[in-house]
Formats: C-alpha cells, structure tokens, sequence
C-alpha cells in the first residue's frame, strides 16, 4: 500500500504541485528518498526519522522508499521533511488513512519533533487554495498562509504531535488569522533637504511616472538624501502588487513573521554585489536584488564603480520587468520591474565640474569622459530622467526648512497616479499601472503632442540623436508632466521638459 501526500516545488514564485508516495515493504531495513532531490531533501530522512522518536514514534524495521513525483523535476529545500513525516506516519497507522487527503504540506522539522518557519509558504498557499486544497504549515508562518483566502482551511502546528493530536479530535487548532507588519516607522521627508528644487522635481516626476533616474553631482550634495526620500512619495502598493511583492519576499524568505507590508521595497545593494546577487541566480537560482525591488525602487550608489557586465545585466529587466535565470535542467523566472534610481560622482575625484578645479589625471574632459564609459549607452538608454545635483551652498544650508514636504509632493503623485490607473484600465492591459510601463503602441495615442510639440520632438530627435527608444520614452515623461498638470493633451512645454532631462546625454550629430 502507497500513503500520499501533496506537496510543492518552487519555480520561481510559481509552486508546481508534488506527490510524496511512501511504501513500506518486507525487505532490507533501509529509508530510501528519490525523486530528484538535492542535499538537503537527502538529508530529510535523518530529521524525519529523529523527530518522529521524538515524538515517540519507532520507525518499523522494513524497507521504507519516499517517492517525490514527478521524478524528473527538481527537488530543492527542507520544506518535504512535513510531507514526509506525515506520509510515514499515515503508513504506519500514526495517522487515520483519509486524514492528509484534502490538505498540501510544507515545513522543517527539528529534530526535537518541532516545525521550523520555511520560505514560499504564501505562494504554495495560493497554489493549494487554486487546486481546492487546505494547507498545514509551521506556526509561524501561518499568518502568511491565511491571506491566500478567507475560506481556506490553514493549520499551523507547532509539532508533530500537535497535529496528531488535532486529527485525533483530542486538540483543535484555531485558523492562524493574517498578519500585517507594524510600520517601521516614519520614512525620510523630503523637508529634511534644502534647496535642490530642480532635483526635487525630477524625483517628484520619476514618483508620478514610475520612470529611471540617474542623478549625477558632486561628493555631499545630497544624492542618496533624496533617493532615500522617493519611497515617502510613493503611492501604497495596490492588491495585485502588494501580492506579487509579497510572494517573491516569502520565496525570498524576506516576510518576517509571515506579516505583509504594503510599503514599496526600496533596496540599495552594494556595488560590490556579482550578477548572481543582482539579478538573481546561485544554486539553487534565488531571487535577487532586481526581484526583490519588484514593485519599488531599486536605489543603485556610486553607479560607475559596479562592474560594467552586472550592471549591464539589468538591461533585459528595465526592458521586459522580468528576470529569467536559465540553468541546465531547468528555467526560472522573477518579476522584476521596479523602478532604478541611480547616482553617480562626474569623475573618480567627484569634482570635475567644479569651477577652478583641475584634475591631477589630466584634463577634466578627460576624466569625466574615462569615468562615465564605464556605464554603457544601452543602459543610459533606459534612463528617462538624468540631472545634474549641483553642491548645496552654505547660504542654502543657513536657511529654514522648506514649507513643502513628502506629504505635499505625495498628494500631486497620487493624483497623477490616479489618471493613468483609470488611462490604462481602459485599455485593459495587464501589469500596466504607470506611464513608464506602458507600451510603445499605445503611449504613441495617449501622449499624441500638440502641433507644436510634434514639430518640437521631430526636431529633437534628429539633432540629439535619439533612438527608437528614447523617443518613446520621452513620450512618456512627457505624458507623465501632462498629468501632473491635470492636461489631457502633451503640450509643447511637456515635451520641451522631457527633452531636458535627456539633453546632456545626448550629442547632436556631427556635421
């Protein structure tokens, strides 16, 4: 006789439903577990058979084989020790027959007999409720698993006797009730900065559009103070984001407490990271910093000083919002669009722009120009947004503070946010919620310029050189402005702002 139990493989965020048989059989004494398996499901045996003495429980002396099908798929992670335990248990007559039936497993066992936290529970919770299942995973991400539905049936035990004592009738455990993380706090505001306006307005764009921006200046002028600052304008993610988010931070096993934040992630990795650490990759192909700023920004310092190959490979995810790691046996895939927020010194010494200043390597041009080759054109391609962040004077220093804050500038966001949420879903296109995302078919119709603008952008993108997509993308800052002045047109002014912020960039042609 075959026991079974469900349970799930992680591709990606997405959980693929696994069948774990187990047969005890007359033979050699021996625990045997094939199916595909890494180290650490070899290894679940020894913890299985531990915590089931632990919870006075004697294996028999027979032949047990575990089972995990499909046996061609990959098998990675400690989360089959529950499955596997619990299939044994229903084997040896632990457990009544029927009892597992209507339920998908997951979670760690100690060897004490407890169950330990493991990372993908709200993913194989909506995989679960999808197929019609209940769930039964550790205590303490049950939280996390009961946002997959209000009707679904979640156990969360402690241990394993815990659970054999609720399916004997003799202890019920309540239904974990879903958990939202406490705010950490008030975030960075934008009062805190005096003066930089022309900053400030390129950050309040870069929020109502959802656009790239790169921000170039001098050492101590306040480029990381009001990248810092972008999340306090954001909007609150909404539902459909807020569960994306959330299913790659539980693969990630970033969710603490199994609680959901509807904060945007705002990650700032070290430019020392490699690409595995970046987009993604390693073993056992985990989410990385791109994935993990899905639904936010991704907040990139000292820009140059990242390794030209890892930086260049954020191009594919700025174009397409996604990551797709590909490995001999098998393919997986992360979202990843978020929203890149850069800053950059002009040279390595950091004053080359400075009046008055030489550089000791030669020629400030020359610098400049060493320094910033090593980011790529593609990749400045992608960057709607890019300004100069001049030095803060003293005179800006001794002033009081600003009368507008985060909260002001978070209002006008909001409300150009709210456009094109109702723009888009017009159009019912999926995934699509900003002006920086919106296809280039369809942000040709809705940031359509004014005559004169039309002459002004056909005019700019033969003298500043710009590619096919560049001109898109300045379409839709331009759109971008339009909303945050309430107009249903692109004017000629939309467009002549949008134009700025790529004009340094680009070089006029040579005659």
């Amino acid at each position: 006789m075959v026991t079974r139990v469900a349970t799930v493989a992680f591709e990606g965020i997405e959980a693929r439903a696994v069948d774990v048989q187990v047969q005890i059989a007359p033979g050699i004494v021996a625990f045997t577990v094939v199916g595909l398996g890494d180290k650490a499901v070899a290894e679940s045996r020894e913890r299985v058979r531990s915590a089931l003495i632990a919870s006075g429980l004697a294996l028999p002396a027979k032949r047990i084989t575990v089972n995990l099908a499909p046996a061609d798929l990959p098998k990675e992670g400690s989360h089959y020790d529950l499955p596997i335990a619990l299939a044994v248990m229903g084997a040896i007559g632990a457990l009544p027959a029927d009892a597992l039936a209507g339920y998908c497993v997951l979670g760690e066992l100690a060897l004490d007999g407890t169950i330990s936290p493991v990372s993908g529970v709200l993913p194989a919770a909506m995989a679960a409720n999808a197929r019609g299942l209940g769930l039964i995973c550790p205590a303490a991400t049950g939280p996390e698993a009961a946002w997959a539905g209000g009707d679904m049936d979640v156990l969360a035990p402690r241990s394993l006797i815990q659970l054999a004592n609720h399916f004997k009738g003799t202890q019920v455990m309540a239904r974990p009730e879903p958990a939202i993380a406490a705010a950490g706090g008030p975030l960075p505001d934008l009062r805190d900065i005096k003066g930089q306006e022309g900053a400030k307005r390129a950050l309040e764009i870069a929020a109502a559009g959802g656009h790239n921006l790169l921000m170039n200046g001098p050492p101590g002028a306040g480029k990381s103070m009001l990248a810092a600052r972008l999340p306090s304008i954001l909007p609150p993610l909404g539902p459909r984001e807020l569960l994306e988010v959330s299913m790659i931070q539980s693969v990630a096993g970033e969710l603490k407490g199994g609680a959901l934040s509807n904060r945007r992630p705002f990650r700032q990795p070290h430019h020392s990271a490699s690409m595995a650490a970046l987009v993604g990759g390693g073993i056992n192909a985990r989410p990385g910093e791109a994935s993990l700023a899905h639904g936010g920004v991704l907040f990139l310092d000292e820009l140059p000083e990242f390794t030209p190959q890892v930086l260049d490979s954020l191009r594919q995810p700025l174009e397409t919002g996604s990551v797709m790691i590909a490995r001999a046996n098998h393919r997986v895939t992360y979202p990843a669009r978020f929203q890149l927020v850069a800053a950059m010194n002009p040279c390595r010494c950091g004053q080359a722009l400075e009046p008055g200043y030489a550089c000791r390597k030669g020629p400030n041009e020359r610098c400049v120009a060493q320094y910033g080759a090593r980011i790529s054109g593609p990749l400045l391609d992608r960057i709607d947004l890019r300004i100069e962040v001049g030095a803060v004077t003293a005179a800006d220093l001794i002033l009081p503070p600003p009368a507008e804050g985060s909260a002001e500038m978070a209002a006008r966001v909001a409300a150009a946010r709210a456009l094109q949420d109702a723009r888009y879903a017009a159009y019912d296109l999926t995934g699509v919620v900003t002006n920086a995302t919106c296809p280039a078919s369809v942000i040709e119709a809705v940031a359509a310029p004014d005559p004169e603008g039309a002459a002004l952008i056909r005019s700019a993108a033969e003298s500043m050189r710009l590619s096919a997509r560049g001109f898109h993308r300045t379409l839709r800052v331009a759109r971008t402005l339009a909303d945050l002045d309430g107009e249903a047109r692109v004017r000629r002014i939309h467009l002549a702002e949008a134009l700025s912020y790529r004009g340094r960039a680009e070089r006029p042609a040579q005659v």
